[in-house]
């Protein structure tokens, strides 16, 4: 437990003198209710707050050091449970991976006084672990974009309007992706459906609408793009709006290429993505769970 400050003692003892209950200054003050009865019994008795040093050792971390072994020790588990997840899939050939599905949603920045930055990262750069973490970006607007691909090449996608939560991300499962399969003349038996740990993904009526659909889902490790061959596909689509002539205006104008783009994309440049998985596979596994180069 985090030990209290003196003036946190002094301002928890006032708050009591002032009338408030000590369930009432335990939340206001986030401390155990027991901490309040201990201080205010404490204060009563001695008259004072001074804390009697423990015998032992005087403490060598500091509360830096407690963050930064926390952050750490979160990291190795993140990394372990990614290896244990991957360890699954080190048998699976080509074909496996040619039955799933790929999905994500990623977001493309308009032209700015600053510049666009499409993509999470320089595509041209291996993945660190500072580059997945949110970002805070500024220009002229943005759009949201969710897609989807497979051995059969891009499927259909949408711009998402607004955010996006559970329900609206049900009703693309719903329109798009199960859109994607009628028109490539495939059922749900047919493929594995592959999505991230966003909440929204893994929300409870999310679920049941995977089960009440029949859809088999693809245990994936959290925060593992350089695992997903779609973020490559996004990275390819960055590159192709640079390369259109003039300058993108506004967000449907952005939204007008990013379709152009987005329907460019051949069969081929897909399949050379996926079957890239079984070496992503290996490389995570010499990684330790670790991010690797892709």
């Amino acid at each position: 437990m985090k030990a209290i400050s003196l003036c946190q003692r002094e301002r928890i003892f006032t708050l009591l003198q002032e009338g408030y209950s000590s369930r009432e200054v335990a939340f206001r003050e986030k401390v155990s209710y027991v901490s309040v009865l201990r201080i205010k019994k404490k204060k009563e008795k001695t008259g004072h707050f001074d804390v009697v040093p423990r015998p032992g050792r005087p403490r060598i971390l500091t509360e830096r050091h407690d963050r930064n072994i926390a952050k750490l020790i979160k990291t190795v588990r993140r990394s372990l449970r990614k290896q244990g997840l991957v360890s699954r899939y080190r048998n699976w050939t080509i074909e496996d991976w040619h039955k799933v599905v790929w999905s994500d949603e990623s977001k493309f920045m308009i032209f700015g006084s600053d510049g666009r930055e499409w993509c999470w990262r320089d595509p041209n750069l291996p993945l660190k672990p500072q580059h997945v973490k949110p970002t805070v970006k500024f220009g002229g607007g943005s759009i949201m974009i969710w897609g989807c691909m497979g051995a059969f090449g891009v499927g259909k996608y949408c711009k998402i309007d607004g955010r996006m939560d559970g329900e609206l991300y049900r009703e693309i499962l719903e329109e798009e992706f199960l859109g994607t399969l009628s028109e490539c003349d495939l059922s749900v038996d047919d493929v594995i459906f592959q999505q991230d740990n966003d909440p929204k993904h893994t929300a409870n009526k999310t679920y049941e609408w995977f089960k009440d659909n029949d859809v088999e889902i693809l245990d994936w490790p959290a925060q593992s793009p350089d695992l997903n061959p779609i973020e490559h596909l996004w990275n390819e689509i960055d590159r192709r709006l640079r390369q259109l002539p003039g300058n993108i205006t506004s967000k449907d104008d952005l939204w007008d290429k990013v379709q152009l783009v987005w329907n460019q994309i051949d069969v081929d440049f897909c399949l050379k993505l996926i079957d890239t998985m079984p070496q992503r596979i290996k490389d995570v596994l010499r990684a330790g769970g670790g991010y690797t180069e892709w």
